[in-house]
């Protein structure tokens, strides 16, 4: 078996065991080795052009953003992203999907009637419980012919990733977030880092920390970077701006270090605030850079 079919027949399997699946279609190339829009788009297009598949879902994703629109136009429907909820009209064939608009300040509602033949959407993971994995059945597995590409006006270069022995900051229970307050890079690696090990956290960054290069733009969280959703989220040196905040209110607990007094009225109900002027005190473990968190009691 070759590295490609293995790794194929691999995720071939863990998914058919997912529950609400009844088939798992895979196709194997050697241009499938790596997820770019215009070698993978042919073979959806070919795949769901007179099918009788309704709709089409993916994760919230860099590879989704620039895949599903390119098929979806192709095929001329529209496509929704982001959504956080829907329901399906299953007499009518229309799907109304929910979706954050304005950085999350807003919430639309998109309806898509019968006349949309396929609906294309992301979801927003984070608003979603997860699959869960059914050990007495298997869903059917069934193998689809590539669609070679020989002329593909985009090749791949190369892929560099950021590797850390930390829980993937997409769907950690715990993580803490560095702003530009922090200074420099040091600053943001020495603060954040440790505490994140005693934690068993996730590291997040600010979009002005990224910018200023304190840390890798995987890292970002808000309305152009990753939305998390975690039981807690810490953020130190971050000031809340609204874009920030777009990628993670949704977290359970938000414990906030810095000198800004004021808090976001929609975050008061699960919002810690720690400042020079508060005088509640809650003592946790911290590494040697942290003797003593101080939060609002």
């Amino acid at each position: 078996m070759s590295n490609i079919s293995y790794v194929v027949f691999t995720a071939g399997y863990h998914a058919s065991r997912l529950k609400g699946l009844s088939t798992v279609l895979h196709s194997a190339s050697p241009q499938y080795s790596v997820p770019v829009p215009e070698i993978l788009s042919p073979l959806l297009e070919r795949l769901l052009s007179g099918s009788s598949f309704t709709h089409v879902a993916s994760a919230t994703s860099s590879a989704a953003k620039s895949l599903l629109p390119r098929v979806a136009a192709r095929l001329d429907v529209p496509a929704v992203s982001d959504i956080i909820a829907l329901e399906h009209d299953a007499a009518n064939n229309a799907t109304a999907f929910t979706r954050p608009i304005y950085a999350g300040n807003a919430i639309a509602t998109v309806r898509a009637p019968s006349t949309i033949p396929i609906k294309f959407f992301t979801v927003r993971s984070t608003a979603f419980a997860a699959a869960s994995i059914q050990h007495d059945l298997e869903a059917e597995t069934q193998a689809i012919d590539p669609v070679h590409v020989p002329d593909s006006p985009t090749k791949h270069l190369k892929t560099t990733t950021a590797k850390s022995d930390r829980p993937d900051l997409g769907v950690a229970s715990r993580v803490v977030s560095g702003g530009r307050a922090l200074k420099n890079a040091e600053t943001f690696a020495a603060t954040l880092y440790p505490l994140a090990d005693v934690l068993g956290a996730a590291v997040g960054a600010s979009r002005a920390a990224v910018d200023a290069g304190y840390a890798d733009n995987s890292l970002q969280v808000g309305q152009t970077g990753k939305v998390v959703a975690p039981e807690l989220y810490m953020a130190l040196g971050i000031s809340g701006a609204i874009q920030h905040l777009a990628g993670m209110k949704d977290s359970k607990l938000i414990a906030a270090v810095n000198k800004v007094s004021a808090v976001p009225r929609f975050l008061q109900p699960r919002f810690i605030h720690a400042h020079p002027s508060n005088v509640g005190f809650i003592r946790i473990p911290m590494p040697p850079s942290f003797k003593l968190l101080m939060l609002a009691s």
